[in-house]
């Protein structure tokens, strides 16, 4: 087993608490961000706004993808489902 598998193999459990922890409490870090950025954004004078909300803006994403909120939901959302009636005959 090379170092990287051993790393992940060694990290795997972590994965699962982190997505929980992201899903449970991704409100309260998106609104850390907010709050961060904000606060940055002010004492910069406003020279660095667009980086500092890209940068947001990708942390949050980060997040998001943590807490599995881009998943499909449940019972295959994105499954083909026949229409009801049949075309009509040429």
């Amino acid at each position: 087993m090379g170092l990287l598998d051993n790393l992940k193999a060694r990290l795997a459990p972590a994965k699962g608490k982190v997505s929980h922890l992201a899903h449970e409490h991704g409100h309260k870090v998106t609104h850390g961000l907010d709050r961060a950025a904000k606060a940055v954004d002010e004492k910069t004078k406003g020279k660095y706004s667009d980086r500092i909300h890209t940068g947001t803006d990708k942390a949050k994403g980060a997040v998001d993808r943590l807490a599995h909120k881009d998943e499909p939901p449940a019972g295959g959302g994105d499954t083909f489902t026949p229409p009801r009636t049949p075309p009509p005959a040429s």
